[in-house]
């Protein structure tokens, strides 16, 4: 008779266990997948109705966070016109390309050594820890062009801090601190990531599911979430309705709607 054994889903037994040693919650998978889409949703509201197209990252990026970041390089790239292209060591543009670029490969890392320990570690054949060493230093190496991005960005901050006469608006200052939170558990979630992977695949980390809520889906959730609260295309637009970096000739009035 066939069953849902016979396609390789089935209930969780103790006695069988499965690759992380523990049932997951339905409960905190159905809160995770009810925020994230709402999140999504919300977010494909606000960029059709600001007809901010780039904000398209945030709502691709609430179901596939590996595309997040590349929101914050674009934020960066638009405060530089404000701030003054001399604030910045780069273009606006170069840090959406060099910083993507990182992702990507960090992503293709990731991927390759996933699948090269899920194979291992499944057929029993090889060793699982030569595809999770792919997968920490993909990881690795995202917390490496992240940090890089962070000092940037601060040097930035402080080049602007210096600027004669100018003085940041509440919306640029609203989204630097939603941009500095969203990267700031960004990257702790990156770092639970690679202690994670480090202890291995019977680690007590990842056989233990209350960490990846509260260090993996509840960081990205509130990453995520925070832009949909401090939305940059409500904070860097001007009171006439024109966004930042569209005016050219030096800063513009970022001031929010009232």
């Amino acid at each position: 008779m066939s069953g849902i054994g016979d396609t390789g889903c089935s209930p969780y037994d103790a006695a069988i266990g499965n690759a992380y040693g523990y049932p997951p919650s339905l409960a905190a998978g159905a809160v995770f997948c009810a925020l994230f889409t709402t999140s999504m949703i919300v977010h494909t509201i606000q960029l059709v109705w600001k007809r901010q197209w780039w904000q398209l990252v945030f709502s691709v990026g609430a179901l596939a966070p590996c595309f997040f970041t590349a929101g914050c390089y674009i934020i960066l790239g638009k405060l530089i016109p404000i701030l003054g292209h001399h604030t910045s060591p780069l273009s606006p543009a170069l840090y959406l390309w060099i910083f993507c670029t990182c992702d990507v490969v960090s992503i293709i890392m990731q991927g390759i050594g996933g699948g090269l320990a899920s194979t291992a570690f499944q057929t029993g054949v090889g060793d699982p820890k030569t595809g999770t060493n792919i997968m920490v230093s993909g990881i690795v190496f995202q917390m490496a062009s992240i940090t890089v991005f962070v000092a940037l960005f601060v040097l930035v901050l402080l080049r602007a801090q210096k600027v004669e006469g100018l003085s940041l608006t509440r919306g640029i200052k609203l989204t630097v601190g939603a941009t500095t939170f969203a990267i700031a558990l960004i990257y702790a979630r990156s770092v639970y990531r690679t202690v994670e992977l480090l202890q291995g695949w019977s680690g007590y980390l990842i056989t233990h599911e209350s960490y990846f809520i509260a260090l993996d889906g509840t960081m990205m959730v509130l990453a995520v979430v925070v832009y949909n609260v401090l939305n940059p295309a409500w904070l860097l637009t001007s009171p006439s309705g024109r966004a930042v970096g569209e005016k050219r000739g030096g800063p513009v009035d970022t001031s929010s709607p009232a």
